[in-house]
């Protein structure tokens, strides 16, 4: 989709018009589902994010400056509705400042045997405050200092927390490689 395009669906949608906000949930709804699933525990979990965050785009969108990216305007009101939703529904019960993850798992190439369906499907799995984490710092990008003001935890916290996921995803990926190995083996 061009630039002319874009400008004139986000024009439609600041005036109203139910055919440019068809238009935008059109082409944008298949990369922010993507955005949902990150920060959800399932399917249908998901795709209420989803439509949350569209509301929000729709009553929002005559605040959206042309200087940065659209794309990038949505998928932050996608990642800011889920955690909206996460902090509503979960207490968070961080492991405190002091964990350090002592044991070292070595994953090698394993990763490399993975498929990305895969990967997700093992950060799905992680706890909430886990899979939250990790995915605002591994995939979002944020610092821990900002996960902490986002979540209402300390830094520190969102440290472990991140160490602890990382800790649990190698422990998945080591079993998960033992077990195709051991299959491939006995085939």
């Amino acid at each position: 989709m061009d630039k002319t395009e874009l400008d004139n669906i986000i024009k439609g949608c600041v005036a109203g018009k139910r055919k440019a906000q068809a238009r935008l949930f059109e082409v944008f709804s298949e990369d922010m589902f993507g955005v949902c699933m990150y920060y959800s525990k399932d399917y249908t979990e998901a795709e209420d994010t989803l439509h949350e965050g569209f509301m929000k785009v729709f009553q929002n969108i005559q605040q959206f400056k042309s200087k940065g990216s659209f794309a990038g305007w949505v998928r932050r009101i996608m990642v800011n509705t889920a955690l909206e939703k996460f902090r509503k529904k979960q207490q968070m019960y961080a492991l405190g400042d002091e964990f350090e993850c002592h044991e070292d798992i070595d994953a090698g190439n394993v990763i490399n045997d993975l498929s990305a369906q895969d990967l997700i499907h093992l950060i799905r799995e992680l706890s909430p405050k886990y899979k939250m984490v990790f995915n605002l710092y591994a995939i979002e990008g944020y610092s821990h200092k900002e996960i902490g003001r986002m979540l209402g935890i300390s830094e520190g916290t969102s440290k472990s927390n991140l160490a602890r996921a990382r800790y649990i995803l190698q422990k998945k990926v080591k079993e998960h490689y033992y077990i195709s190995t051991t299959k491939a083996q006995n085939e």
